[in-house]
């Protein structure tokens, strides 16, 4: 008799011990405060990150401050018994480098420099290049500067030096394929960036796609001063604007050899993952994330990266806190929630393309993927009376149509913020939608919302975006709002339905 009833109680014990009462998130959402934040953003957009580059020692360190972090608020490893998931990401690096024009070497960032993404190993000779005034090719103006010219196995030079212009802003791939096309071996430009004030990055774009074998590039395409292209027609002294209008297109000989050297180097980087394992639902997931790369250095210059996104990172380590207090308390919740720093965002999405192709979790069975990617400024284009009291919201009209009753109701009940979804047009000219981690969970038919401040001006990519430049109560309202709406999808009953249709026109 004793036994039967102890079977009938079972149920009923199991859903109390299921059942999170709304107070409990009240209670724990205490925890996020300004002060934690701030704390935790010092430390990771400090000094000592070197800008937290991808795969840099800079961006090791903190990837290990946020583990050790992780470990001590009593999360579980989030990759077996790792808390990171490391990938590889590939990127060129070119090593060797000479132009030498009728005998004479020119200096690179003095008087030329190479675009690493189109330019391989090797070393050629050339005889002679072709002047092909501006290089513009448009069948509405009826304007063709290769009409008569024959550039095939050739080098071509093309002027861009306006009056009042430097570098290469007129060349468009327009002007590269106008080249190309038509069998060129190159393409110089001729801009007045030279010297140039900042040195040329000898390190090209990173991918997680190792390149395939025989895909090297050789096309050439380089920028050149005045004084090189002079010499490459021939002439002995440097020419004005007014001048290379008046000298005719054609052939010119002259001797030019080109020496490159460029190498793919492997390098390591990774997502660092921690979880509070769920109750009854555990094999279902909630995924709140934010990327915890950055820019990295140029010499003594670090680009701290306190907004972007030091305080993304932060507001998850710091909801994690907050889950982990009550799943310590037996207030833990039934899916299990994923707190994943993410790698390689500034890259290209690296890090969440790596995840979301890998992913450790099913997709299917991630009810949603909550990013926070900088939470901590405000737009210094926002001109209305709520600027110290918004958040821009992404995603919630996408993908599921429980997205905005679930955050809209934790936000009026607890926060308050105006929650602003003008980046959610599908019109948008910023295309904010793609910009971000969540991105590679959307591709994937998960629900997201997407959490950010709008600061695209002001500080955004340089190295004035410092931790002294947070609003820290604003985030911390920011934070809590979504660690609300994180409770309600860790804890109700389904997860959120997949019934809208994603409606973007493609990355």
């Amino acid at each position: 008799m004793k036994k039967q009833l102890l079977f009938l109680l079972l149920p009923l014990l199991s859903l109390t011990v299921f059942a999170q009462k709304p107070e409990d998130a009240a209670k724990y959402a205490t925890l996020i405060t300004a002060e934690g934040l701030k704390e935790k953003l010092t430390i990771l957009a400090g000094a000592e990150m070197e800008g937290r580059e991808t795969a840099s020692a800079g961006e090791k360190r903190a990837a290990a401050f946020i583990e050790d972090r992780f470990r001590k608020m009593g999360l579980k490893p989030g990759n077996g018994e790792s808390y990171q998931q490391m990938f590889t990401v590939y990127q060129d690096v070119l090593s060797e480098k000479n132009l030498m024009v009728n005998g004479k070497t020119y200096q690179w960032d003095q008087d030329y420099a190479f675009s690493l993404a189109m330019i391989s190993s090797g070393n050629w000779s050339y005889n002679s290049v072709v002047y092909a005034g501006n290089g513009v090719v448009d069948s509405a103006t009826k304007i063709n500067d290769y009409a008569g010219l024959d550039v095939k196995g050739k080098l071509v030079i093309i002027t861009d030096i306006a009056s009042g212009t430097g570098g290469n802003r007129g060349l468009s791939m327009n002007k590269i394929n106008a080249a190309r096309s038509r069998g060129a071996a190159g393409l110089l430009v001729v801009t007045a960036d030279f010297p140039k004030k900042n040195a040329t990055q000898l390190k090209g774009r990173m991918s997680i796609k190792a390149p395939a074998a025989g895909s090297s590039n050789n096309f050439l395409l380089a920028t050149i001063s005045p004084d090189v292209a002079a010499a490459a027609i021939g002439r002995t002294s440097s020419l004005t604007v007014a001048q290379w209008k008046e000298i005719p297109r054609g052939t010119y000989i002259s001797e030019i050899k080109v020496v490159a050297k460029k190498t793919t180097e492997p390098l390591q980087s990774s997502n660092v993952i921690g979880i509070i394992p769920g109750s009854d639902k555990k094999d279902e997931y909630l995924f709140i994330t934010g990327h915890y790369d950055h820019l990295g250095k140029v010499g003594d210059v670090i680009w701290y990266g306190a907004d972007d996104d030091g305080s993304g990172t932060v507001s998850v380590m710091q909801m994690a806190e907050a889950f982990a207090a009550a799943a310590k308390k037996n207030k833990g919740p039934r899916r299990t929630i994923a707190f994943m720093a993410v790698s390689g965002e500034e890259k290209g999405l690296l890090g969440s393309e790596y995840y979301s192709d890998h992913p450790i979790y099913p997709m299917e069975k991630t009810t949603a993927n909550l990013n926070i990617d900088m939470v901590g400024r405000v737009d210094t284009e926002r001109k209305t009376a709520d600027t110290l009291n918004y958040v821009y919201v992404i995603g919630h009209d996408k993908l599921s149509s429980e997205l905005p009753g679930i955050n809209e109701g934790a936000n009026k009940k607890y926060t308050g913020l105006v929650l602003d979804y003008k980046f959610d047009d599908p019109n948008d000219k910023n295309r904010i939608y793609y910009r971000s981690d969540h991105y590679n969970f959307a591709r994937k038919g998960v629900p997201i919302l997407f959490f950010y401040d709008g600061m695209l001006l002001a500080d955004y990519h340089k190295p004035t975006d410092t931790v002294e430049k947070i609003n820290f109560p604003l985030m911390e309202k920011r934070a809590r709002m979504i660690f609300h709406t994180g409770w309600e999808m860790a804890n109700r009953d389904n997860m959120l339905k997949r019934d809208t249709p994603l409606n973007m026109p493609g990355r």
